[in-house]
């Protein structure tokens, strides 16, 4: 007959941990939001080692080298940066393809951060991203549609929502990134093309970024297109950036994802022109 030795607590713990441990990698796709940002701390505390990925697309906030820190800081380990190894930031992306952006999605998001993203991921990686719980639904919906990838949304399956993660962020001393304080919904690129149809938005760009919106608006002019449109005595129409009317913004800005479901709305780019 066997007898089965006890064990402490501690060994207990780490064998449960040793369960835990997925089959590859654990990467964590923090966009220097509020809400990867925890998301990419519960990771830590679930997995321990963990790899921090952080794309960089020349065209962010100088603020978030200041808010990189401060979360390094907070997680005990190193934020690894991808970068595009053709382009140099959105801009070049821009005038290199002639086109900004389309109901499926944008050239900027395929060349600067899904093209880096899947040179540092491997089949059986376990991906960690900072989706909240208000987004359940598009998240199954993605897995299933992407059945090759093992992602985790750790603020989703402890029903948080994006101002619990400020929250967090406040509790444990680390300032906000800037562009929420200027009242961006989200830290993505300065004047992001995916803001589509949303007058406030550019308005907003305009006045605290107003060298960023004039290149913008020259940027359409010149490629012929319009990143809006609008409604106006029930015809909608397009409007040049350099149509909008003066004034400052008034209402809230849309909710502007760059990640994993613009990555999956991005495919359909990434075989296109790329001359």
């Amino acid at each position: 007959m066997k007898t089965i030795e006890s064990t402490t607590d501690a060994e207990a713990a780490v064998r449960c941990s040793d369960l835990l441990a997925p089959y590859g990698r654990v990467l964590c796709r923090f966009s220097c939001g509020a809400a990867s940002a925890v998301a990419t701390k519960l990771a830590i505390e679930k997995y321990g080692k963990v790899e921090i990925w952080y794309s960089d697309t020349g065209a962010e906030h100088p603020d978030n080298a200041r808010f990189i820190a401060d979360c390094e800081r907070w997680f005990g380990q190193p934020v690894k940066v991808t970068r595009s190894a053709k382009y140099a930031d959105i801009w070049e992306v821009f005038e290199a393809k002639r086109f900004l952006v389309s109901h499926q999605g944008a050239p900027c998001t395929s060349e600067m951060k899904r093209r880096p993203g899947d040179a540092v991921w491997e089949i059986g990686d376990t991906e960690i991203y900072g989706y909240t719980a208000d987004e359940r639904n598009r998240v199954e919906q993605w897995k299933k549609q992407n059945f090759e990838r093992i992602i985790e949304c750790p603020l989703i399956e402890k029903n948080l929502t994006k101002q619990d993660c400020f929250g967090m962020l406040e509790r444990v001393g680390i300032e906000l990134p800037a562009m929420y304080k200027l009242g961006f919904r989200n830290n993505n690129c300065i004047g992001c093309v995916k803001a589509r149809d949303n007058l406030d938005y550019w308005k907003r760009v305009r006045k605290h970024f107003p060298a960023i919106f004039e290149r913008m608006a020259k940027l359409e002019r010149d490629i012929g297109t319009n990143i809006n449109r609008v409604t106006r005595g029930g015809v909608r129409s397009p409007i040049y950036l350099d149509e909008i009317e003066a004034g400052d913004p008034k209402g809230a800005d849309p909710n502007v994802q760059c990640g994993l479901f613009c990555m999956a709305e991005a495919d359909a780019l990434l075989d296109g022109a790329n001359s």
